[in-house]
């Protein structure tokens, strides 16, 4: 009997991106070591927010890559040095203006859509305090730091302030794009690439592979749709945040259609600040939590996180090959 061949879908997550058959061939080397051909394909929404992509093997510093001298400038332009409060109001002011939405009026009681953004807010604030402890933690004993008790982190090879803004990039990015997602025109937009992405019904197995905000579309489009998927891998994602799962359309659950559902994020990662969907997201039985170790710059990279045993074997069981 004729076994119909698996699809892969994959959906990045936040930021401008290389081209898509690029960034395609990058996610498929680094999941199954090959060029896949028509047996994946890119959910890429990145053009929907930037007029061209990044030029090509350019490292994208939102998936841990190395921060040059003029990214460090334009961190320092963006605020990425401010005081910690001063960056949270800063990162808000930017987010409202991209999304077109305009700054919340003083009432004495609050409008729903503010009470949801303040809580977003507030989440944003968690990422930046643990950015700053992350940048003062992964000093190696450099910089005059105590080693004593300290956990023994990764050292990054940069100075601690560009560690700082190293993080302090990837929640300034993460906001405003899940602000816009939520708050603004986006999201509609967002989920239209993805399901036009996914193959027919009918059409054999289909893994769906959904990195940082692009996770939570996934879901999204999953959930609503309920359409059959062999597997459902969330990498990274902010699903598992109580001030993010408020702002889904839909209860919390594992989508109809899904069979089964990977998690895996690393500790350290801030963007999933979260690191278990159960038992939010039931039933619990249909999902594995994994906890793994993404030793990118900013510990979210995608290529590290495709990399792991945790996510790799059971995509490529359902594609007939060993891990």
């Amino acid at each position: 009997m004729h076994r119909t061949r698996p699809t892969v879908v994959y959906v990045h997550g936040n930021g401008n991106k290389v081209r898509s058959g690029l960034l395609k061939s990058q996610w498929d080397q680094a999941l199954f070591g090959r060029d896949m051909a028509d047996a994946s394909r890119m959910a890429y929404w990145a053009a929907l927010q930037y007029e061209r992509p990044l030029p090509d093997f350019r490292v994208d510093a939102l998936d841990g890559g190395p921060v040059t001298e003029t990214e460090s400038v334009a961190a320092a332009g963006a605020g990425v040095f401010d005081s910690p409060e001063e960056f949270v109001a800063r990162t808000v002011q930017e987010a409202r203006r991209e999304a077109g939405a305009p700054a919340p009026e003083s009432r004495a009681v609050e409008t729903p859509a503010e009470a949801a953004e303040g809580a977003l807010v507030g989440w944003l604030r968690e990422m930046t305090y643990l950015a700053e402890t992350l940048g003062a933690a992964e000093t190696g004993g450099h910089e005059g730091a105590e080693d004593d008790g300290a956990l023994p982190l990764e050292v990054l090879p940069l100075p601690r302030p560009l560690r700082t803004a190293l993080f302090r990039e990837l929640v300034r990015r993460t906001f405003q794009d899940v602000h816009a997602y939520f708050f603004g025109d986006r999201g509609p937009a967002i989920r239209q690439v993805i399901e036009d992405a996914l193959p027919p019904p009918g059409a054999g197995p289909v893994v769906v592979v959904g990195h940082s905000l692009g996770s939570v579309a996934a879901y999204e489009v999953l959930r609503e749709r309920e359409r059959e998927v062999a597997l459902l891998v969330t990498l990274g994602s902010p699903l598992a945040i109580t001030e993010v799962r408020d702002q889904l359309a839909r209860p919390p659950a594992v989508p109809a259609g899904v069979r089964a559902w990977r998690n895996v994020s690393d500790l350290r990662d801030l963007v999933a600040l979260g690191h278990t969907l159960r038992p939010e997201y039931g039933p619990p039985e249909r999902i594995t939590d994994a906890l793994v170790t993404n030793n990118s710059g900013n510990h979210h990279g995608i290529s590290q996180y495709l990399a792991q045993a945790a996510v790799r074997e059971p995509v490529q069981r359902l594609f007939g090959q060993p891990a």
